[in-house]
C-alpha cells in the first residue's frame, strides 16, 4: 500500500489551485502558504474564524487522543475503514479527506486497515493500492498532533464552510462525529464518489448522560431526508460495551464530547466522582453517494 501526497488543495482566498514548491504551497495569484515545521499548513484565513483559537483546546486535544488510541472506539475505526475501501479499485489512487479530523485517529486507523485488507488479499492488489490522504480541522492544536503522528497524510488548519479543496477531486468524504457542510461536501466529491458519516445514536454513551443531565431529551423520530446533491447508498448501526475503569479515562471522554460544555457544574462534578463506568456504545454509520 502506498500513500501519495495529496494535491488538489485550493487557496482559501480565491480558490485557485495551489501548487507546492518547497516548503510552501501557492497560487497564480500570489498568495503563499508556508508549510510549518511540523508539517502542517494553516489555510484558515482571519475573516472566517469566528474567535481567536477557534476549535478544540490543546487540553481537549490530548484528552481525545489518549482515549482513542487507548482502543474505546476502534470497532466504529474499522467499520470506517471497510467503508470507505469497499470497492475501491486499485487502479487508481483513492483520495479521502477527514472533514474534521481531530488529531488523525481515524485516517491512521484507515492506513492501517488498507495495509491489512492487503495482507489479506495478497501482494498483487498490495502493488496496486494506493491512497492520498487529507485531513481538515478548525482547530491548529488538532492538527498539530495529528501532523505528528502521521507524515504521510497532508494535515491542513482549515473550515468545513470553505473547504480548501478543488471541486471533483474526491473519492470519499468523512465526516465523523463531526459538522457536516453538505453543499460543500458535494462539491469536492466526484459524481459517485462517497460520504462516509457517523453519528451519534439514541443510547450513545447513555449511562454517562444521566449521570450529568437532570433529564434526557428523546431521541428524533423519523428519518432524515437526504441531502440535495446525494442519494442513500446504505448504512448500519454499531453498538458495543465499553468499561471504563478510571477516573482519567472518564474526564477523557467528558473532555472529547460536547456534554463537557453542555453539563452543569453539578454533573461535571457527578462524573468526576466516578471511579469506573460502563457504557452503551451506539452510533449509526451512513454512507451517501454524489450524485
Amino acid at each position: 500500500m502506498r500513500i501519495h501526497p495529496f494535491q488538489a488543495l485550493a487557496c482559501p482566498l480565491d480558490g485557485d489551485v495551489l501548487h507546492k514548491s518547497g516548503n510552501t504551497w501557492r497560487c497564480a495569484a500570489g498568495h503563499s502558504f508556508d508549510i510549518a515545521r511540523q508539517g502542517y499548513v494553516h489555510l484558515l484565513p482571519v475573516q472566517n474564524k469566528r474567535s481567536r483559537d477557534p476549535g478544540d483546546s490543546k487540553a481537549m486535544v490530548a484528552a481525545r487522543r489518549r482515549f482513542l488510541e487507548a482502543g474505546h472506539y476502534r470497532p466504529i475505526a474499522e467499520a470506517v475503514g471497510r467503508a470507505v475501501l469497499d470497492e475501491a479499485s486499485g487502479d487508481d489512487t483513492l483520495r479521502c479527506l477527514d472533514a474534521g479530523c481531530g488529531e488523525g485517529y481515524y485516517l491512521r486507523r484507515l492506513a492501517e486497515t488498507a495495509i491489512e485488507a492487503e495482507r489479506e488479499g495478497g501482494q498483487a492488489r498490495g502493488e496496486a493500492l494506493a491512497l492520498s490522504l487529507l485531513g481538515v480541522d478548525i482547530s491548529k492544536w488538532a492538527v498539530l498532533a495529528a501532523a505528528k503522528r502521521q507524515e504521510a497524510a497532508t494535515w491542513v488548519v482549515g473550515t468545513n464552510a470553505h473547504l480548501p479543496v478543488q471541486a471533483g477531486w474526491l473519492d470519499r468524504v468523512l465526516c465523523l462525529f463531526g459538522f457536516p457542510v453538505y453543499p460543500e461536501f458535494a462539491r469536492v466529491l466526484k459524481p459517485g464518489g462517497e460520504l462516509v458519516m457517523v453519528e451519534a445514536g439514541p443510547d450513545h454513551l447513555r449511562e454517562l448522560r444521566e449521570i450529568i443531565y437532570p433529564s434526557l431529551k428523546p431521541p428524533r423520530e423519523g428519518r432524515e431526508a437526504v441531502p440535495e446533491g446525494f442519494t442513500r447508498r446504505s448504512g448500519e448501526t454499531l453498538r458495543f460495551a465499553i468499561e471504563l475503569e478510571d477516573a482519567e479515562s472518564i474526564a477523557d471522554l467528558l473532555a472529547m464530547t460536547p456534554h463537557l460544555h453542555r453539563a452543569s457544574a453539578e454533573g461535571r462534578e457527578k462524573a468526576a466522582a466516578l471511579s469506573s463506568l460502563a457504557l452503551t456504545v451506539d452510533v449509526r454509520l451512513t454512507r451517501l453517494v454524489r450524485k
